[in-house]
């Protein structure tokens, strides 16, 4: 089972009179955002209060965290009082640790419970000494446990705050999230098949609840954790001494509803906007990357997407408008919400011998720079033959002319 991982962060002052939430016929409430553990609304929500069946929560963690959940174990001698719910087990018969949470969650059996606690810890005062020892280390400071079941007991209490937390770490194990989702199920194991069906009579009414655990007692009154999910954002509802099972699901159904009137439909960006530009390979100019697509999800006004980009600094043609060029994750409380492609706003044609060389501006100074090295070789072996002329004598001069002249008579006499 993971550990403890629910923060509830505080509200902010300009906000608080709106969080204080609707006004409900209960004791104690607390209404969260699963996503986040953020509070939504709450009354006395670290009030000490009797829990009746929410009890079973701890107990389903303990089982969940230290057994297979197929594993059988044997049904011991139980004694239930008139008014308790059982699922009939008879002593010595076996069932698997599943069903027997099953049988727990959905009608709340007691004798399920105590088979449980005796399987895990060997008997009833060894398991509520493990459920006090997993209590505060999940850092549940305002519970305390007497039994397994949710008896009435000066010794055996929690806090609406305290149940959130223990529920939102039950609730991140999907085999959990299946079982107390169910109306009803059959009970395969055991000495004969037995069909369950729930208590949460809030699940059966509105479709967009899923779970959790009901209970009720004489000091308890009606209590009743609630789950739901609407448009993608699961809230938890905690109602803690209701007055009838009715108000109850009222009460229930009042925070859920003002919850989700809290949530609108947002987007981080639009279809087509630019998040980034890369820049263009051999030329002066950067390309846009557009999203393609956009991401939705239901938020709060306090909270804000938060866009990370994947994208290539540069590019080099050709590229194709709408071609993939990398994508853009959004994120929500650290949570992926969803990722788009980013494309190509505009065309990009391939490089040219110029665009290489770097552009008509860079070829010119390169021709323009060959002609002036050429100018200045040419020069320079002009002024070399200069010096080398003037650098002869009277006489080496003199001796070049007759033997010039002598050339001359040679090839005259000759003719």
């Amino acid at each position: 089972m993971a550990t403890l991982a629910v923060l509830f962060a505080a509200a902010p002052a300009a906000a608080q009179k709106q969080q204080e939430g609707p006004k409900v016929d209960a004791a104690a409430w607390l209404l969260i955002d699963l996503r986040d553990g953020h509070r939504l609304a709450a009354h006395k929500p670290s009030s000490q209060r009797s829990i009746a069946s929410t009890t079973k929560l701890m107990t389903a963690y303990l089982a969940m965290r230290d057994l297979s959940m197929k594993e059988k174990l044997k049904v011991p001698a139980y004694s239930p009082a008139p008014a308790e719910s059982v699922a009939g087990l008879t002593k010595g018969e076996k069932l698997t640790v599943h069903d027997l949470i099953t049988a727990m969650m959905l009608p709340s059996a007691n004798d399920a419970a105590f088979t449980v606690a005796v399987g895990v810890a060997g008997s009833e005062g060894a398991f509520v000494g493990e459920m006090n020892h997993a209590a505060k280390d999940l850092g549940l400071d305002d519970t305390s446990y007497s039994n397994p079941i949710g008896l009435d007991d000066v010794g055996n209490y929690s806090s609406a705050e305290d149940l959130a937390s223990l529920s939102s770490v039950l609730l991140e194990d999907k085999r959990f999230r299946h079982i107390v989702s169910e109306p009803e199920a059959t009970l395969k194991s055991g000495s004969m098949p037995r069909r369950v069906v729930t208590r949460n009579t809030l699940l059966l009414s509105d479709p967009t609840v899923d779970g959790v655990k009901t209970g009720h007692t004489i000091d308890a009154g009606y209590v009743l954790v609630a789950s739901a999910k609407r448009k993608g954002v699961p809230l938890l509802s905690i109602v803690l001494g209701a007055p009838s099972e009715s108000e109850r699901d009222a009460a229930s159904e009042e925070l859920l509803d003002y919850g989700y009137s809290l949530y609108r439909e947002r987007e981080p960006f639009a279809d087509g906007e630019e998040l980034a530009s890369a820049d263009v390979r051999y030329r002066d100019e950067s390309l846009g990357l557009v999203a393609d697509g956009t991401v939705g999800a239901r938020i709060r006004a306090d909270q804000e997407f938060d866009t990370r980009v994947n994208a290539p600094a540069e590019v080099e043609g050709p590229i194709e408008v709408g071609e993939k060029l990398g994508h853009a994750t959004v994120l929500l409380d650290g949570k992926r919400v969803g990722r788009v492609p980013l494309v190509a706003a505009e065309d990009v044609a391939a490089p040219s011998i110029i665009d290489k060389a770097g552009g008509a501006r860079a070829v010119a100074a390169i021709v323009f720079g060959l002609i002036v090295i050429l100018l200045v070789a040419a020069w320079a072996l002009r002024r070399r033959g200069e010096r080398r002329h003037k650098g002869r004598s009277a006489e080496e001069r003199m001796r070049s002319l007759e033997e010039r002249d002598r050339r001359r008579n040679s090839i005259g006499g000759e003719g």
